[in-house]
């Protein structure tokens, strides 16, 4: 059975036979494409991720020729013509067809996302674990996607840590569990679940004044790193501890699944949930009274960088993130994509001021559910706000403009037309969305339903091989679909 190994030195395998890949460079055409899940890389974007900056004049026939020579170290038995079921041909690119079994970190990643008894959490978590070998895609560090995702695998690693242990607690092992969350703490010690985890296996070892400690490391770590007293979840735990809450016993009967508590989102009021994290005071305030104003939406949290805005998501479980790009500490763009790495994440919506188009970008790829101008009036952000809530990437035209009059020109005129297949009808449909329009304006423009538009936009992204309409902005002006001196036609 094929093979592949992203968590640890980077292989791919025919039972205990690991294959020759051949040299860094197209080595790395194989692991972008198992980072992309399955979904196609264009072959332009190929270019711009293995070689950052000046791409040689050659790049296109140099991937070309990767792919021909890994297709036969992965199927070494296939015919000369006989079409590729591994490493396949996806206008515009290429994408890797892989069951999850067969990929050690897609393997993972489900692991840590199911639910069930403590039990099978347990057991499940911990074959994951021991597929780690190693740092993920560290052969790789060069490349900035590949830093990505090793620190989104790293993050749901960590998150594995935490779940098995909740579930451990569940099933009675506290003393078992107690130097393993010490090392966990340590290593990582502004993680308040870590502190939380390890507090409560020694209250429950009866080791009550230990747990009391820990607690006050945590509260001491926090302040001298981050200036913060701990969060509401380990107040609550040290005000219970000292009353020797009887909730905080060892579970007589553990059939509670642990995962079901860890995800999932208290009530709360009925309408959109939101936090707005953004460094400028003065943006805050606005969008408060934006907020305040508008009958359904629910401010729950606000932060001031990507760090606070990662802790108010996992305190508040909200529907929608408003997030500045650009932050102190940890900026936007990293928080969004490790706020998305978690289950059942929220939607996120990108504000900018057009500082940073190659972050817009990259944001883009990312998942983010659109992005809107600090400066824009407020019937824009709330709409933007309901499309996000409906299901739309609502990207602000302006927004849109800017970013293909930034990336105009990147791709390779020689490469084949990642379009290719497309009829007039979708083309122009491709066209209105890379506008920024939602379904309900594309409708109204083409005098369609709206059922039919979305209907539309679904079948272009099974056509195009992409998961989100976000990425079609992206599709449409790397393949020359649109400009800036057409986008408004």
């Amino acid at each position: 059975m094929l093979t592949f190994r992203a968590l640890g030195p980077f292989q791919a395998r025919h039972g205990d036979v690991v294959l020759d890949l051949g040299g860094q460079r197209q080595m790395a055409v194989l692991a972008r494409l198992l980072v992309a899940g399955g979904r196609a890389v264009p072959v332009s974007m190929l270019i711009d991720e293995l070689w950052p900056g000046e791409p040689p004049a050659q790049a296109l026939s140099t991937i070309q020729g990767y792919v021909s020579r890994l297709r036969r170290a992965l199927e070494p038995g296939r015919a000369p013509r006989e079409e590729a079921e591994v490493l396949v041909s996806a206008p515009p690119g290429y994408a890797l067809r892989a069951a999850p079994g067969q990929v050690d970190s897609w393997t993972f990643e489900s692991a840590v996302k199911m639910e069930g008894e403590p039990s099978v959490v347990w057991e499940r978590l911990n074959d994951a674990l021991a597929l780690w070998r190693g740092p993920a895609l560290a052969e790789f560090s060069d490349l900035p996607w590949a830093v990505t995702e090793a620190g989104r695998l790293e993050e749901l690693r960590l998150i594995a840590v935490e779940h098995r242990a909740d579930a451990g607690l569940l099933l009675g092992q506290s003393g078992a569990l107690v130097a393993d969350l010490e090392a966990h703490a340590s290593a990582h010690p502004l993680r308040e679940e870590a502190w939380r985890l390890l507090a409560l296996a020694l209250y429950r070892s009866g080791r009550q004044g230990d747990a009391l400690g820990a607690l006050r490391r945590a509260r001491v770590m926090l302040r001298d790193e981050l200036g913060l007293d701990l969060g509401a979840t380990l107040q609550r735990l040290e005000s219970d501890m000292l009353s020797q809450a009887a909730h905080l016993d060892p579970p007589a009967a553990p059939k509670e699944t642990a995962s079901a508590r860890v995800t999932e989102r208290p009530a709360g009021p009925a309408g959109l949930r939101i936090v707005v994290a953004d460094d400028q005071a003065l943006v805050r305030t606005g969008l408060r009274v934006v907020l305040d104003s508008e009958p359904g939406f629910d401010l729950v949290a606000e932060a001031e960088d990507g760090e606070q805005a990662i802790a108010a998501v996992r305190e508040t479980s909200p529907d929608l993130v408003l997030m500045d790009i650009q932050m102190p500490r940890l900026d936007g763009l990293t928080a969004a994509r490790r706020i998305l790495a978690d289950d059942s994440p929220p939607k996120v919506i990108m504000m900018t001021t057009f500082g940073t188009d190659d972050n817009l970008y990259a944001a883009l790829r990312a998942g983010v559910s659109g992005f809107v101008l600090k400066t824009s009036a407020p019937e824009q952000l709330i709409s933007a706000m309901r499309a996000a809530q409906a299901g739309d990437a609502l990207i602000d035209p302006a927004v849109t403009t800017r970013l293909i009059a930034s990336f105009a020109g990147r791709t390779d005129p020689s490469a084949p037309p990642g379009l290719a297949g497309l009829g007039d009808t979708e083309l122009d449909l491709m066209k209105l969305v890379a506008r920024g329009l939602t379904n309900r304006q594309i409708a109204a423009t083409l005098s369609v339903s709206e059922q039919a538009v979305s209907q539309s936009v679904s079948k272009l992204l099974d056509h195009l091989g992409l998961f989100d309409r976000a990425q079609l902005v992206v599709s449409a002006y790397e393949s020359g679909l649109v400009n800036p001196g057409g986008i408004g036609r």
